[in-house]
């Protein structure tokens, strides 16, 4: 990742940054919750029947050693560079261009389907169909670059609010409309099939993604060696909580119906409180989508500023993105991406389950990469060692099950080689 003479420097380690435990915290749940309680309960219902509860189990404990994993690289080597800045330590500079790439450009891959999420919870509420839901998605491309353009103390206040907004409103969503539901919706119980199970959680982990996205924002904390673990903590139970009530609730509820529902979050509220509560589920998903896109702007954003710093991308990028000011070009950039890319999508007519797909698979190489560095740079025999053992054994596994969608992380990965290669030629 780094140039030989960026190697002689030492990373940005600040532990005087303006994030506290509670805005981190925040920013965590916002990265992971996100877009997932939109539309994947329905979508893994579908998949896997009742029997989908198991996934979002699985996922919910894999979440544990992989955001322990996490928390303990960014509390010893706190850094915008995040991720790549793990593996950089641990395998080398050109590896760590590579995850770095396959993050940085997987948010202007996963940012339309996040928001055209939320578009469509609009455009159910106010109508206007696909061309309602694009133009929501578009507003909240743009605002949410500007909110981070404002800097990262305002935009973890605000996270601070959305994150405690968002967990009233669904336990609100769970309190209402659980007496409703029944345990005969649990039977069949795997009507497709154990195996379905495997491929829900394929699914899933889209809603799961996020665990990687805060590490960029380690050095911005106060006291990252005590405040990164904590917040983490914290974050944990928090999502664990919230996704396997809301999952829960959904099946229980809905029953068969669930896997069928295109807005499973306002059919709850419409069946505990009547047809007006679906304005409510809009403004929930609106926030979810912010929230998420939030959090993963803030974190790619210093990320593409530090990889510019080492090398990996063009020097221009990392201009005012120095440590404690704003990386603006490198905000600018993912924004407009993500617009193109909205774009594209439009244009050529493309559901949400492709790009979902892509990003998630990218995603999936970057927990790899990064639980791998972890096996190499935490002290071997450690409970934070045997805890990134067993994450990089469950991410791999992850990795086989998305199968052919990796081969985009696999082409982005080869395209920073290249970079860096011609790079590293020119310069001689």
């Amino acid at each position: 990742m780094a140039t030989p003479a960026a190697l002689t420097t030492t990373p940005s380690t600040a532990t005087h940054g303006s994030l506290s435990v509670a805005q981190g915290a925040a920013l965590s749940v916002g990265a992971v919750l996100g877009t997932g309680v939109i539309t994947l309960p329905a979508l893994a219902a579908a998949v896997a029947g009742p029997a989908s509860l198991v996934a979002w189990a699985a996922l919910v404990l894999l979440s544990v050693p992989l955001a322990s994993t996490f928390a303990a690289l960014g509390a010893r080597h706190p850094d915008g560079g995040g991720v790549s800045t793990y593996v950089r330590r641990a395998f080398g500079d050109r590896a760590a261009g590579a995850v770095g790439w396959c993050f940085y450009f997987a948010i202007p891959v996963g940012a339309p389907p996040a928001s055209m999420m939320a578009g469509g919870y609009v455009a159910d509420v106010v109508g206007g169909g696909r061309t309602t839901s694009v133009v929501v998605a578009a507003a909240l491309v743009i605002g949410t670059g500007a909110m981070n353009l404002a800097g990262l103390r305002f935009s973890g206040r605000v996270q601070l609010v959305l994150a405690s907004v968002l967990a009233a409103l669904m336990t609100a969503t769970m309190a209402v409309a659980l007496p409703h539901g029944s345990t005969a919706s649990l039977t069949p119980f795997a009507p497709h099939g154990w195996a379905a199970v495997g491929t829900a959680a394929a699914v899933l982990v889209w809603g799961f993604a996020g665990w990687e996205a805060v590490a960029s924002l380690a050095g911005d904390y106060r006291d990252p060696r005590r405040d990164v673990p904590r917040a983490t903590g914290i974050a944990v139970v928090v999502v664990g909580v919230l996704y396997l009530g809301l999952a829960t609730t959904s099946v229980l509820v809905l029953g068969p119906a669930a896997g069928s529902s295109q807005a499973p979050l306002s059919d709850l509220m419409a069946i505990a409180l009547g047809p007006q509560a679906r304005v409510v589920t809009a403004v929930v998903a609106v926030l979810l989508t912010v929230g998420a896109m939030n959090a993963y702007f803030a974190g790619a954003s210093r990320l593409g500023a530090a990889l510019a710093r080492d090398g990996a991308l063009p020097g221009w990028l990392a201009r005012g993105g120095e440590a404690g000011q704003v990386p603006r070009r490198s905000i600018v950039l993912v924004t407009v991406s993500s617009l193109l890319s909205l774009g594209a999508a439009v244009v050529l007519d493309l559901g949400l389950t492709p790009l979902m797909l892509l990003a998630t698979g990218c995603f999936t190489l970057v927990y790899v990469l990064g639980t791998a560095s972890a096996l190499r740079l935490l002290p071997r025999g450690t409970l934070g060692w045997w805890t990134a053992v067993v994450a990089f054994g469950s991410v791999a596994a992850l990795l086989v099950v998305n199968g052919v969608h990796a081969l985009w992380a696999v082409g982005v990965a080869l395209l920073s080689l290249a970079y860096q290669s011609r790079v590293r030629v020119a310069r001689r």
